[in-house]
């Protein structure tokens, strides 16, 4: 996760893998409460529509780039099938994560 661009944010939590079940489940890490206002602030430069916050991820040492999604207040960071395998975690599981938030032009 490396830039000559800085991130507006960067956080560090643990959190625990939580399920969605839809038409198709989708695994999550929620952004823990204390830390919903720094990803909030950061989103006001980096949101490019919906409310979505462009991040650079980590977890496991597993790097990844994806979208925060607003849930109630907060945020949840989409595990994919991909990244789940790649860092060895299933629900349940808690993982710490490593987010910075990119700008719209990226990072």
């Amino acid at each position: 996760m490396s830039s000559d661009i800085p991130p507006l944010a960067h956080i560090r939590f643990t959190g625990t893998v939580i399920e969605w079940r839809g038409p198709a489940p989708f695994f999550f890490i929620a952004v823990p409460s204390d830390l919903v206002e720094t990803v909030r602030r950061a989103a006001r430069l980096a949101s490019y529509g919906w409310g979505v916050v462009p991040v650079q991820a980590s977890v496991n040492d597993t790097a990844f780039t994806t979208s925060l999604f607003p849930k109630d207040g907060g945020y949840l960071l989409p595990l994919k099938v991909v990244v789940r395998k790649n860092a060895g975690i299933a629900l349940g599981d808690t993982v710490t994560v490593d987010i910075q938030v990119a700008g719209k032009d990226g990072m």
